[in-house]
């Protein structure tokens, strides 16, 4: 098949020749974008140039394809690249691309999936541009889909990804959620839909052991934080290590009183639960998580004077809560760098809730921090951390860097692709 062409401006082709998947736009030669003048062959210039979420062929220097992808005349990047090569991109491109995408997860969590009861477990299946499929997520809870379109080439696919997801994993439910901001920088809008099967209450599934729930219609994200899977992990096992230089705690519980905030439905601190946690305090801005938070309790049959929740704004409430109170502290925000921009104010609001939240934990207990921004990465986490702790006169000591599940892989083609870290801390104050 043929589809218009988008020339490189000699000297661009790197990127595109290390299969990262994102032509920059300044990396295009305009004249290649012109009316008239773009080719839909590499002999033709007469048709139109490539729309807004066009398929098109990326082509070199030599006017060899590189690459095909979707164009965007409305983002910083201009083409997102499925195949390094020249390509069609239909329904059967789709069906081939999710059946490899599960092999790995069958490859990288034959473990996981027994422990999380079979068929009740929840993953992603595809994690955008780290499977080739830029612009695309697919979640899976129990047997209903949840899949995400955030680019103009995949929106006008939805047909072929909905019947492809049918064919490959035969779900009960297929579910839409494509209701994220960058949508809006794509130009389009909000879309959330039941594709296939019927659906009216949030999904229940398994994960070591415990009971979850996903809100896959008004939930955030697809309905659930599955990234997290192994901090939770990490977290539920703590009663194994307990008593391991732990003067203030005694050797019954690993975690003692624990602080969840930005908790949003309390997993991780269902986690500590588990490990022997003593009681979980759960701090969230939202009606909706918090209701989550009590489910989830319910769920797991635990007393709800022991999983308490409060609404706040966590801003607001660490400028109130001041001392040390708690034996663990959880802090999660969400992404405060959501682009380069926004670098400096967002490190700023990160070194305040470190800062502000450490300060909470009794002596000798833990801090537990994630970030899930790619713009704020490790080495700079560490920065802020070190810089957090001198001012407020403690030491922490790393027990564990816990990122995201393999169920979100990272690319060495696409570095873009490794955005979460939580550091686990041991607080020593001098």
């Amino acid at each position: 098949m043929s589809y218009p062409i988008i020339s490189l401006i000699p000297g661009k082709e790197a990127a595109v020749g290390f299969w990262h998947p994102w032509v920059f736009s300044g990396a295009i030669d305009p004249a290649s974008l012109r009316a008239g003048r773009a080719r839909t062959t590499l002999s033709d210039d007469l048709s139109d140039g490539p729309a807004h979420g066009d398929i098109v062929h990326v082509t070199d220097r030599q006017g060899k394809i590189i690459g095909t992808g979707t164009y965007s005349n409305k983002s910083s990047i201009a083409v997102r690249v499925f195949e390094f090569r020249e390509a069609v991109i239909d329904k059967e491109w789709f069906i081939k691309k999710l059946t490899e995408s599960a092999g790995r997860r069958d490859a990288s969590l034959p473990l996981a999936k027994g422990e999380l009861g079979g068929g009740s477990h929840a993953e992603r299946l595809v994690f955008g541009e780290a499977d080739g499929i830029p612009g695309l997520v697919v979640d899976k809870y129990a047997d209903v889909i949840v899949f995400q379109i955030s680019t103009a080439g995949l929106d006008r696919m939805r047909a072929d990804i909905v019947a492809a997801i049918l064919e490959v994993f035969a779900p009960r439910a297929i579910i839409e959620r494509s209701d994220i901001a960058v949508r809006r920088e794509e130009g389009l809008n909000d879309v959330i839909a039941i594709h296939h099967g019927e659906i009216s209450e949030p999904v229940v599934f398994t994960e070591n052991g415990l009971n979850f729930v996903a809100d896959v219609q008004a939930g955030q994200k697809t309905g659930f934080f599955l990234d997290q899977r192994d901090l939770r992990t990490w977290i539920s096992t703590a009663s194994l290590r307990a008593g391991r230089g732990r003067p203030t705690l005694s050797d019954d519980s690993a975690l003692g009183s624990v602080l969840n905030l930005f908790s949003y439905s309390g997993a991780a601190g269902i986690a500590a639960i588990k490990a022997g946690a003593e009681r979980v305090h759960n701090v969230d801005g939202s009606v909706a998580a918090l209701e989550l938070c009590k489910k989830h309790a319910e769920l797991n049959a635990i007393p709800a004077e022991t999983f308490t929740t409060e609404i706040s704004d966590v801003f607001d409430w660490l400028n109130l809560n001041k001392e040390s109170h708690y034996d663990t502290v959880m802090i999660d925000p969400p992404a405060l760098i959501k682009a380069g921009r926004d670098s400096e104010e967002g490190k700023k609001a990160y070194h305040f809730l470190n800062r502000a939240a450490m300060r909470l934990v009794n002596d000798g207990g833990l801090f537990i921090t994630s970030s899930c921004s790619h713009f704020m990465n490790e080495e700079d986490m560490a920065f802020m951390l070190r810089r957090a702790s001198v001012q407020s006169g403690i030491r922490l000591d790393i027990l564990a860097v816990i990122r995201q599940s393999s169920d979100h892989p990272l690319s060495v083609y696409f570095p873009e692709s490794a955005y979460l870290k939580s550091f686990v801390c041991r607080v020593a104050r001098i």
